[in-house]
């Protein structure tokens, strides 16, 4: 399968997620967005290392590796960012990110 379909996927599920974030105001949905952008990213650094290892260039564990990566990485944000949403719900009782504006005052 060639690279580029590979990148197509990669940039709509990127730009959904650009939307999502954009438009939602839901602390749920934007942090399920950002998760789909991470994908996105994940998708195409497979995508390019696979590319690279059929070529010759680099070792198909080092490519795999920044991946993996990538992935713990993505998994320490969910952690996180479900901790401080499940906060934020326990001090306002609403997930809408418009009502965090009351916690500057």
């Amino acid at each position: 399968m060639p690279v580029q379909y590979y990148i197509f996927l990669s940039v709509a599920l990127f730009c959904i997620g650009i939307m999502g974030v954009l438009m939602r105001r839901n602390a749920i949905i934007i942090f399920m967005c950002i998760e789909l952008m991470l994908n996105a990213v994940n998708l195409l650094l497979v995508a390019f290392s696979k590319m690279w290892v059929d070529a010759g260039r680099i070792d198909a564990a080092a490519a795999q590796l920044f991946v993996f990566f990538v992935m713990v990485v993505a998994a320490a944000e969910v952690a996180v960012g479900l901790a401080i949403i499940v906060m934020m719900y326990r001090n306002t009782h609403s997930v809408d990110i418009n009502i965090l504006s009351r916690l500057k005052n």
